[in-house]
């Protein structure tokens, strides 16, 4: 099984979300928490491939073009209200199997850190199309890890990065079971 594991945004060319109070970038946050993920996945013998590019259509194509079974985006949610916090885990709409690895990635973050549970939901084309999962021929979830505009879901993010890693990793393993 491949796993294509896609830390989103991309390190100097753009930092996606930031905490305006530490600096901390999300481009580098997700890339972290990307390679424990990958090292934890090939632990138990899956490959894995990690892909992070600043072009949308480059990560797609390596995703579709690589013959992957599952594609796993990672990022972390930002607000304008320093308020908002919490995970959530995005599915394409037309996937049962999406909704499914959403599901058990979004049970194992919640109950390994405890963040606010925002739920899964579906990515749906021309109107919130995410799209990485609305453009990949595999399973595949956009993981909103926690939100690095809020100070206390940042801490998780800047502390807890194996702590995401292990729980996305025990959440891909449960839905392959």
């Amino acid at each position: 099984m491949l796993i294509v594991i896609n830390p989103g945004h991309c390190p100097g060319e753009d930092s996606g979300a930031v905490n305006q109070n530490t600096g901390l970038q999300e481009a580098d946050v997700v890339l972290n928490i990307g390679n424990l993920l990958a090292g934890y996945l090939e632990n138990v013998d899956y490959e894995t491939k990690i892909v992070q590019l600043n072009d949308l259509n480059e990560i797609c194509d390596v995703a579709n073009g690589c013959g992957a079974d599952l594609f796993i985006s990672l990022h972390c949610n930002g607000a304008e209200s320093t308020q908002a916090n919490g995970t959530e885990t995005w599915y394409y709409d037309q996937s049962e199997e999406g909704e499914s690895l959403a599901y058990c990635i979004q049970e194992q973050i919640i109950n390994s850190l405890g963040t606010t549970d925002r739920g899964i939901k579906s990515a749906v084309p021309h109107k919130n199309g995410l799209y990485v999962l609305t453009n990949t021929n595999m399973t595949g979830v956009l993981v909103e890890t926690a939100f690095i505009t809020n100070d206390s879901d940042e801490q998780l993010l800047a502390d807890r990065q194996d702590d995401f890693a292990r729980a996305i990793a025990r959440g891909i393993t449960d839905y392959i079971k």
